[in-house]
């Protein structure tokens, strides 16, 4: 019987510290009050791990939710703590920055589902007192935002004054402003979709399959083993980190460029920079990230369909609505292509929503909302500016360094 080596050890050690005991602010609602999934079954208890950023002020109308993306977490702007690296969006919020915290209270929470603090596949089911692993119901985008309200709920904040988010974050942003239009005041959806086209379940199912064939895998139960299925997870990683990209911004980095050698190997190790950037992508990736959660997370984007229960029409989910709308999409997002953020637009023009949006040039692909795009950052500060002097709030980040 082979023994776990000392680095997954180690590995797993530190997750599962995130997952049990997260280092951010986490809330518990108890059985009394559990969570109805759309699968139909009830999910109690459950946790919700979160950071907040700035002050929230006497009157609560400044909270700014910050929904993140497939494979970050609630450290939007602080230190990471197994990774150790900037917040995710450490760009973007700060005292300020576009979204600024000397001014707005931000909070971003770890979705449903997630493997940083909030219940998800690697949590203890009370039922068994081991991990749920593949027990664990499947979830939602919509389940995430209802877990996000009970947060709200928990903080006292009855209408958020923004929400924002890019990729998946973008969905629960749209979730947010048809579920509970009475409750948001602005949002953010960027570089996002309204659904899940085939193309990108085509690309989550190979990631699946990718982890589901590592044998460390276990049929989903490797907390027992003390193994994680990392050759899977990283293959995962590395074919979505593909999508993440343009082949100008892959170009221009790489090129056809050899990695520490100066011809061919003649072998299949690693000879292109781009062949060894993508294994370092996928190596780091499975020392923070759960592979049960990339399985239930990827399956809940693909399950998403802004459309299903609306008689299949869009605008049907916006409709009396009130919120100010800005979309924002990247010229070079194959990913969530402009087009989609189009039929968004269009969708909320039919009922006369109040919407602007935004193609933002860039040849840095789908990642570049996290990135310095300073026509994008000074949209976003715009933005909220206006939104904000509409709500009364007072200031304006613009005039600040």
């Amino acid at each position: 019987m082979s023994t776990a080596s000392p680095d997954v050890i180690d590995t797993v050690a530190r997750r599962q510290s995130e997952i049990h005991a997260p280092s951010s602010p986490v809330v518990h609602f108890d059985a009394s009050a559990p969570l109805r999934l759309a699968c139909q079954q009830d999910l109690a208890p459950f946790s919700i791990a979160y950071e907040t950023y700035g002050t929230l002020n006497p009157a609560k109308s400044n909270a700014i939710l910050l929904c993140h993306a497939l494979t970050a977490d609630q450290y939007v702007a602080s230190r990471h703590p197994i990774t150790g690296k900037p917040g995710w969006w450490d760009n973007m919020v700060g005292p300020g920055k576009p979204i600024d915290t000397s001014r707005f209270f931000v909070i971003c929470s770890n979705v449903l589902g997630g493997c940083m603090g909030s219940t998800g596949p690697a949590s203890i089911n009370p039922k068994t007192g081991a991990p749920y692993g593949l027990d664990f119901p499947v979830i939602t985008l919509g389940d995430m935002v209802e877990a996000q309200a009970r947060l709200m709920d928990h903080l006292g904040i009855d209408q958020l004054f923004a929400v924002i988010g890019g990729s998946m974050g973008g969905m629960q942003v749209l979730e947010w402003a048809s579920r509970f239009k009475d409750r948001v005041f602005a949002a953010v959806p960027i570089a996002t979709a309204a659904w899940h086209s085939s193309q990108n379940i085509a690309f989550h199912e190979v990631g699946r399959q990718a982890v589901m064939a590592d044998p460390e895998w276990a049929g989903g139960n490797y907390y027992a083993a003390g193994k994680v299925p990392r050759n899977g997870l990283a293959v995962a990683r590395m074919a979505a980190h593909i999508t993440y990209l343009s082949e100008e911004a892959l170009h221009r980095k790489f090129g056809r460029s050899l990695q520490d050698r100066s011809s061919l190997t003649f072998s299949f190790s690693a000879d292109f920079q781009v062949e060894s950037y993508l294994r370092h992508q996928g190596s780091t990736f499975v020392d923070r990230f759960d592979a049960n959660s990339y399985l239930y997370i990827t399956r809940a984007l693909d399950y998403f369909d802004l459309r299903e229960g609306r008689d299949g029409v869009l605008a049907n989910a916006f409709r009396g609505t009130k919120t100010r709308f800005c979309v924002v999409s990247f010229t070079s997002d194959w990913l969530y292509p402009t087009r989609e953020s189009r039929r968004i637009v269009q969708a909320l023009n039919a009922v006369a929503a109040n919407v602007s949006f935004v193609e933002i040039e860039s040849d840095k692909g789908h990642d570049a909302f996290l990135l310095d795009e300073p026509t994008f950052h000074a949209t976003v500060r715009g933005f909220l500016n206006a939104a904000a002097l509409k709500r009364g709030l007072n200031g304006s980040a613009e005039s600040r360094p």
